[in-house]
């Protein structure tokens, strides 16, 4: 069983930064593909940006550029910087572990609100 736990959400002007921190318990956290997701009201989960076991990253073509994904396995905790925020960055980020050697072993965290406004 893991636990995730988000947070580092909120309110930020566009062009701004925010980072999410995503706290995982109960597994082992390095066996684990981690993954930011995020929804957007009356749109569909997206993948925003993944980190293997073995530090390997990709992310959506809409962020590349602006956001980074990390993970600090000795803390249990993968990170999202996000930059250069955009209106359309708006949406609910979920954190997402994936057990690499089973592939149908996924958790999900509660979600945490970003809303890029002036």
């Amino acid at each position: 069983q893991v636990q995730l736990v988000e947070s580092g959400g909120g309110l930020v002007q566009p062009g701004g930064s925010l980072r999410l921190s995503c706290a995982a318990s109960g597994s082992i956290f390095s066996r684990y593909a981690m993954g930011w997701y995020r929804q957007a009201p009356g749109k569909q989960r997206e993948l925003v940006a993944e980190i293997t076991s073995g530090g390997s990253t990709n992310s959506a073509d809409s962020v590349k550029g602006r956001f980074t994904i990390s993970r600090d396995n000795a803390k249990k905790t993968v990170y999202l910087q996000m930059n250069s925020l955009k209106p359309e960055d708006t949406a609910v980020y979920y954190c997402n572990a994936r057990r690499e050697a089973y592939p149908g072993i996924v958790y999900w965290g509660q979600g945490t609100q970003v809303t890029v406004s002036s």
